[in-house]
């Protein structure tokens, strides 16, 4: 049992709104769900995942500037800011900060316990990340 969850965020790692997919759903689906609700933005980070093409066309007629690596199948090269990508660790750590706050509001009791540690589902995450500066 696999999720993913899907963030948009603003520049400092602040979550705006999440999406979340079943683990075995290609990272199109959450771009194309969070596509609408994205505030305006000079840049979007994503991880190599949400690299389409439609979805960095998407981005331009909205007036956002992709950053995203391409991926390696891909047959033209894209260029991708290295030095604004470097800021995704906010977002990574606003997942963890999440996954902290989770241990605090559903403390694990003794009966759950044996149920959980049989089987606990994996949550992959994937990233949109909305940064409004330059």
């Amino acid at each position: 049992m696999n999720t993913e969850l899907h963030a948009v965020t603003d520049a400092n790692g602040r979550p705006l709104s999440f999406f979340m997919t079943a683990g075995q759903v290609n990272h199109y689906t959450g771009a194309a769900a969070l596509l609408d609700e994205l505030p305006k933005a000079q840049w979007l980070l994503g991880d190599r995942g949400y690299d389409a093409d439609w979805f960095r066309d998407a981005l331009e007629a909205k007036g956002i500037q992709p950053c995203i690596p391409g991926r390696k199948s891909r047959n033209e090269p894209v260029r991708c800011d290295k030095r604004r990508y470097r800021r995704r660790s906010r977002i990574e750590i606003m997942f963890g900060r999440l996954k902290d706050w989770r241990r605090v509001a559903t403390p694990l009791r003794p009966v759950f316990n044996r149920l959980l540690l049989r089987r606990r589902p994996r949550c992959h995450r994937h990233l949109l990340a909305m940064t409004n500066e330059s």
